[in-house]
């Protein structure tokens, strides 16, 4: 009777869990940041034949690969960070599948003169920070310091759609005969691969040859295989407006920001 009891309230619990989970990631998203077309311009700086113009682009671009691709320009970062704001709008309104968490967000604050390229997990291999870093610079920035917007935004947006099949080639950066170079960037996954590697294979290897683990039993720590774990795949919404459909992206903080 107490085994029935016990399994009926971790049931219980695990309801709780899940419910309070679900209720937290289907939460409607502030209308100050909803996003309901491929494009927002909060500032009045593109007109509609040029919205309508990226609108079709980025429509068939998803349509073509999945990958959901949005342009979000306001006047003022309103104190926020440009990283902390455009990763806010990307997250909370789930741009990208959430089984691919493909989506990009390509940010403006217009009076504060900042930007940002925001990736979600599943296009960091392909639109690395050092790629929509060089877009950025390269792209984006020559033509809104001559105050053409338009031809920025659409350059960038080419430029992203071209680096996530491949087509945008990073610069070539310069050599050195230090032997050693390269070391300091190494990916942090790989390092942490590394840590995981030599924690549940080396050390338990080495713990054997010297005795280490003797009278502590198979209970020890690194024999237990550790535990499960997993990345939220982020809020998910779903909106609609200008032929736009989707959500359940996730975002990790990968991109980069420019200023001009």
């Amino acid at each position: 009777m107490k085994i029935i009891f016990l399994k009926y309230f971790a049931l219980f619990l695990l309801f709780t869990v899940v419910s309070g989970n679900y209720a937290q990631r289907t939460k409607s998203v502030p209308q100050e940041i909803k996003v309901t077309n491929y494009v927002t311009d909060r500032t009045g700086t593109l007109n509609s034949s040029q919205i309508k113009s990226l609108e079709q682009k980025l429509a068939a671009f998803e349509k073509e690969s999945s990958n959901q691709v949005v342009v979000w320009m306001e006047p003022s970062l309103d104190g926020n960070s440009v990283e902390d704001r455009s990763y806010e709008i990307a997250e909370k309104n789930g741009i990208g599948q959430k089984s691919k968490n493909n989506g990009v967000l390509l940010y403006i604050a217009k009076n504060d003169r900042k930007l940002r390229i925001e990736v979600g997990y599943g296009l960091e291999g392909a639109l690395t920070d050092a790629l929509c870093s060089q877009i950025i610079r390269n792209e984006i920035t020559p033509q809104f310091k001559k105050g053409n917007f338009f031809e920025g935004i659409n350059a960038g947006v080419d430029a992203v759609i071209k680096a996530t099949k491949g087509e945008y080639t990073a610069e070539k950066e310069s050599t050195n005969d230090n032997p050693f170079s390269g070391i300091c960037c190494v990916p942090f996954p790989a390092i942490v691969f590394i840590v995981i590697f030599l924690f549940i294979f080396v050390f338990p290897i080495i713990s054997r040859i010297f005795g280490w683990n003797k009278g502590k039993g198979k209970n020890n720590w690194w024999y237990t295989g550790g535990g499960s774990s997993g990345w939220s795949s982020g809020s998910s919404s779903g909106w609609s407006g200008g032929g736009f459909s989707g959500g359940g992206g996730s975002f990790g903080g990968g991109g980069s920001s420019g200023s001009w």
